[in-house]
């Protein structure tokens, strides 16, 4: 059983439906960010960034040893799911090494970047143009950095979905925070239809 630490955010998103679509038996923790629950001492055990999403796993590999593991940062933990449960990580070394760069890419890019958007758009307690203009610009290269890739393939390693998938689409799903227009987009948004449509990506965006 696995011990998953989350709130409804993209970033615990990329977990939730990797969990559905791989199968494997979890129990979720919401941990509420907006309660600054992440900060409880209790968390602080399982990450010492004090960030959502976590697991532990009261089942490892026996590479990891028989006490209970636990791992942090969402990128991190997909890795690990994908290894344990042998799923959505291809074998072949090419296309393996292109999932991990987009997940890379997610993680680097299209995660805090798009984050920055939400912040300014959307939160910030004063609208500063320079801000809203830096980020709303790298979130639309981004986007087309995006489309262009899915013009040539079906999904970001290739041909198979992958946990770098899992990782970007929650962070698309929210388009409209970033003044996004998919149409403006078509290859993501033929991406984006697959992927919502599939029922362990359903169940894991509503978790917790």
């Amino acid at each position: 059983m696995i011990d998953f630490y989350t709130w409804g955010t993209p970033n615990g998103r990329k977990v939730s439906v990797m969990l559905e679509e791989s199968g494997l038996k979890y129990q979720a923790f919401p941990v509420n960010i907006t309660k600054d629950e992440q900060f409880d001492p209790d968390f602080l055990k399982v990450n010492p960034n004090n960030k959502i999403p976590a697991i532990v796993d009261h089942e490892p590999p026996a590479a990891y040893g028989t006490k209970p593991y636990s791992v942090f940062e969402s990128g991190a933990i997909l890795i690990y799911l994908a290894e344990k449960s042998g799923q959505f990580l291809p074998k072949d070394a090419p296309s393996r090494m292109q999932a991990i760069q987009w997940l890379m890419w997610q993680m680097g890019g299209f995660g805090p970047m798009l984050g920055q958007t939400h912040h300014f758009v959307r939160f910030a307690k004063e609208k500063v143009p320079y801000a809203i203009d830096r980020f709303t610009t790298e979130t639309q290269r981004l986007y087309k950095v995006l489309d262009g890739h899915l013009a040539k393939n079906e999904f970001l390693a290739g041909r198979e979905y992958s946990i770098a998938d899992m990782a970007t689409l929650p962070w698309a799903a929210r388009h409209e925070w970033h003044l996004i227009d998919l149409a403006t987009y078509p290859n993501v948004k033929r991406w984006y239809d697959l992927l919502m449509a599939r029922p362990g990506v359903q169940r894991g965006f509503e978790v917790p």
